[in-house]
């Protein structure tokens, strides 16, 4: 074949593409007379502009194209279908692009960054690489909980940059009609995702900014005295010492589940009975000091006879537990409890804190809180208290 500026010289297909051995000046009568080809494409080239070309397909489609080289790189992009498309019309966009390869820029660089742009699936590769290792184990297993089921679902294919408000908004509103809380932590977590994507430069604007929440309804549950004597009992008997230790020690510290269940050894000075937990495992991403009770020192006792290995409370195979949600289904269907969750064990202890004198400072400290207004919640149980300091004051001044 005879050379021609900007013509390919190869082509991925060399037995399905033929290109006209000369070029030739391109009209409307030139396209509207060209023969279809048995198989794959025809190419006729232009002798005058550079690169620019028809191709005809074996099913007689028409479209114009331009080839062209830049960095070293050979590249064809097409500009429309005829007769969508005039010669006329093909010829001046293709005269555009030329200026602009001339001026080094590459016509198709747009259309590639858009191709190669980040979905949301790759925002979720890189959430999970760099923010999930932040967090809580516990707190991290929800966050990808929620990808997997709800976001990635829905939203995956989509580019980051190409997401709108509606897109976020519809996604909370579609979770809402079952779970509607579950749809507000969803859109936290996406909304957390997306101003990371801001950093990262994915993206100049939040779309989920401005979706509203659900209202929910602040639930705090406490064990009542008999409830506590119901569980206590319940626990003792349970055959799975294991996780029914894991439950009790929660119980008796206010500790969160995730704490419980990757404490181990090392984090226990067992002669001055304080617990070290590591940031790693707090919620806050804190070190949190605490000292323990008697009642649990002798179940570190118990489980330190039974135990060793280095997690405090281990499986059958000596993995540490990473769940104890049927034994406490079970415990409390033997203690008849109803409308209780794990986490009420936190409150509860709170709430037999605060009944015994404890200031809202001490219980803070115990439960590893990093904000006064976190511990604040549990203000109202010192009503009772208060009450008998304003009627001593009103005694003393009648």
């Amino acid at each position: 074949m005879p050379s021609h500026p900007d013509l390919p010289a190869t082509h991925e297909n060399t037995d399905t593409v033929r290109t006209q051995t000369s070029p030739t000046h391109i009209t409307d009568k030139l396209v509207r007379a060209l023969e279809a080809p048995g198989t794959g494409n025809r190419i006729v080239y232009d002798e005058k502009l550079r690169g620019f070309g028809v191709r005809v397909t074996a099913k007689s489609v028409r479209s114009f194209n331009l080839n062209f080289r830049i960095a070293g790189r050979e590249r064809r992009i097409t500009i429309g279908k005829y007769p969508a498309w005039s010669v006329a019309a093909a010829r001046r966009q293709a005269e555009s692009y030329r200026r602009e390869i001339d001026r080094g820029e590459d016509p198709l660089a747009e259309r590639d960054a858009a191709r190669s742009a980040p979905t949301v699936k790759d925002l979720f590769a890189r959430y999970a690489a760099e923010h999930l290792p932040t967090k809580a184990p516990r707190s991290a297993a929800d966050d990808r909980s929620m990808w997997v089921k709800d976001i990635l679902p829905r939203l995956g294919p989509k580019k980051v940059a190409d997401l709108r408000f509606d897109d976020c908004d519809q996604l909370h509103r579609s979770i809402s009609q079952s779970r509607p809380t579950r749809a507000n932590r969803v859109i936290e977590v996406l909304r957390k995702a997306l101003n990371l994507a801001i950093r990262w430069g994915w993206l100049e604007r939040n779309p989920a900014s401005g979706v509203r929440r659900n209202p929910e309804e602040k639930r705090t549950r406490y064990l009542s005295p008999s409830e506590l004597a119901r569980l206590t009992e319940a626990l003792a008997a349970h055959p799975q010492r294991a996780s029914a230790d894991a439950i009790l020690f929660m119980l008796l510290t206010g500790c969160r589940r995730g704490e419980a269940l990757s404490a181990t050894w090392d984090q226990f000075d067992l002669a001055q009975r304080v617990w070290s937990k590591p940031a790693a495992t707090t919620k806050q991403r804190r070190f949190h000091r605490v000292p323990y009770s008697a009642r649990v020192a002798a179940l570190l006792d118990e489980r330190r006879a039974s135990e060793c290995g280095e997690a405090v409370f281990a499986g059958p195979t000596g993995n540490p537990l990473t769940d104890v949600k049927r034994t406490w289904a079970s415990v409390c269907e033997t203690a008849n409890l109803e409308d209780v969750r794990l986490h009420d064990l936190r409150h509860t202890y709170a709430s037999v804190l605060a009944s015994s004198g404890a200031s809202l400072p001490v219980v803070g400290a115990l439960l590893g809180h990093s904000q006064p207004q976190t511990t604040a919640r549990y203000a109202h149980l010192y009503d009772d208290t208060l009450r008998l300091a304003t009627e001593a004051v009103s005694e003393r001044l009648r």
